[in-house]
């Protein structure tokens, strides 16, 4: 990580500082991420997802991985299937209430993982990537404190203490493959990146996105 970049993320002192910092590192105006390979960006397979997950960032959340469904031939010649899925840091308890009930309302497949220094509740991960039939990786599921160190260093220690004692909520499309890519537009909702419009029953496209014919 340049020491320029470096600078930006120990300068952040709020968790709406390390959103936006996050943020332009998704849209490729920072070229490094704590926790993540130096000089690279999100991987290609989420560039479709840049919007949301920056708006995400911006509306209070952190996220910290993601994947978008697919189905199909992969690495190696073997058959891979993928979940859409979100993994996000949130500390404030209404836009935590908040992001859980449009996920639920969603159908989507919620999982809780509490690191309040009194402790709460730990769920079990679910499985969002196989290939050939076979788990390959999960989302959700406890984060072990050397783990949580790995994953955000060199941030201001108060902001280090208040995300490594956060509420991580790990959102998970029930279905894998494309149809899973719902999950975004219900997160574009949530953050106002789409708008419902109550006299189109096909709802407004997202900025910049083009209009659907019906």
């Amino acid at each position: 990580m340049s020491r320029s970049d470096r600078r930006s993320w120990r300068s952040a002192r709020t968790i709406g500082d390390l959103g936006e910092l996050m943020a332009l590192w998704l849209e490729g105006k920072i070229a490094s991420r704590p926790g993540y390979q130096p000089r690279h960006g999100p991987d290609d397979e989420t560039a479709h997802l840049v919007p949301t997950l920056a708006a995400l960032c911006r509306a209070g959340y952190v996220t910290t991985q993601s994947q978008p469904g697919f189905a199909g031939t992969g690495a190696a010649g073997l058959w891979w299937e993928q979940r859409a899925a979100v993994e996000l840091v949130v500390t404030d308890p209404t836009l935590f209430h908040r992001l859980v009930d449009a996920a639920y309302a969603a159908g989507m497949t919620v999982r809780i993982n509490d690191y309040r220094p009194n402790g709460g509740v730990q769920e079990q991960p679910v499985v969002a990537t196989t290939c050939d039939g076979e788990a390959m990786t999960a989302f959700g599921g406890r984060i072990s404190r050397a783990d949580m160190a790995i994953q955000w260093p060199g941030l201001d220690r108060d902001l280090y203490g208040e995300v490594s004692t956060g509420t991580y909520v790990s959102i998970i499309a029930p279905e894998y493959g494309l149809a899973g890519e719902r999950l975004w537009v219900a997160l574009d909702f949530l953050t106002g990146l789409r708008q419902h419009d109550p006299d189109n029953p096909w709802n407004s496209p997202a900025p910049g996105e083009p209009a659907r014919e019906r």
